[in-house]
């Protein structure tokens, strides 16, 4: 699965062709994520370090924008909703 990728970054970089691949295989999985899944990862990490609710909101809005295949835009009350249901 994703030879053609996977001889370019061993080419194009020091890694050998099974960690090019590892390192392939970690991002697919990263972006593998869904969004439900990925906003409430992103708010138990931001509430760990400390942020209240409204903060951690604002920046998953903001941060969903950039993600690789972006999610319909979804709202302050949509987020709450994803994580507290």
């Amino acid at each position: 699965m994703h030879d053609e990728l996977v001889d370019h970054l061993a080419r194009s970089s020091p890694l050998s062709r099974g960690e090019a691949l590892r390192v392939i295989q970690d991002v697919l999985a990263y972006f593998d994520e869904t969004t439900e899944e990925y906003v409430r990862r992103r708010h138990r990490e931001l509430q760990a370090q400390g942020l209240v609710n409204a903060t951690i909101f604002e920046r998953i809005e903001a941060d969903l924008k950039y993600r690789a295949v972006a999610p319909p835009e979804l709202t302050l009350r949509q987020l709450r909703r994803i994580v507290y249901g």
